[in-house]
């Protein structure tokens, strides 16, 4: 029996890796997208009462790892949230995304360092010899 999602960082000189583990490709970009949540807040702590729905489209599963990540990464800049849970559904090259989070609580979530962007260093997305899924990539920090 496969191992349940999980989510992990990575050492990469000046900035850090993001990786996430799942049964399935889209349990992996969940647990990638709480790993890049968890550079800055512990994604536990977060309340997820509100929800914010994306849409990426790219021609393969890096690409569109790197354009999901993306997306977070503008949300949390662009609405001042932070986000505890995510919902992935993935049809050929077109992902739909929930993103579920509250209003960043500077006192509350004490936020660490700031996530910039997702790179393509060490991108990665790839079914494993034990049929988990692997997907992982650095972000700027």
């Amino acid at each position: 029996m496969a191992d349940a999602p999980r989510y992990e960082h990575f050492e990469h000189q000046a900035d850090i890796g993001v990786r996430g583990h799942g049964r399935t490709r889209e349990e992996a970009f969940e647990q990638a997208a709480l790993a890049l949540t968890a550079v800055t807040v512990p994604p536990d702590i977060v309340a997820t009462i509100e929800c914010v729905r994306v849409s990426c489209v790219a021609a393969d599963d890096e690409l569109l790892l790197l354009d999901w990540l993306g997306a977070v990464v503008y949300q949390i800049s662009a609405r001042r949230l932070v986000f505890g849970r995510f919902r992935v559904s993935v049809a050929g090259t077109r992902l739909e995304g929930e993103l579920w989070g509250e209003p960043l609580d500077v006192a509350r979530h004490q936020p660490g360092v700031e996530v910039k962007a997702a790179t393509a260093a060490a991108l990665r997305v790839a079914r494993l010899a034990d049929g988990t899924w692997l997907a992982q990539c650095v972000v700027d920090v």
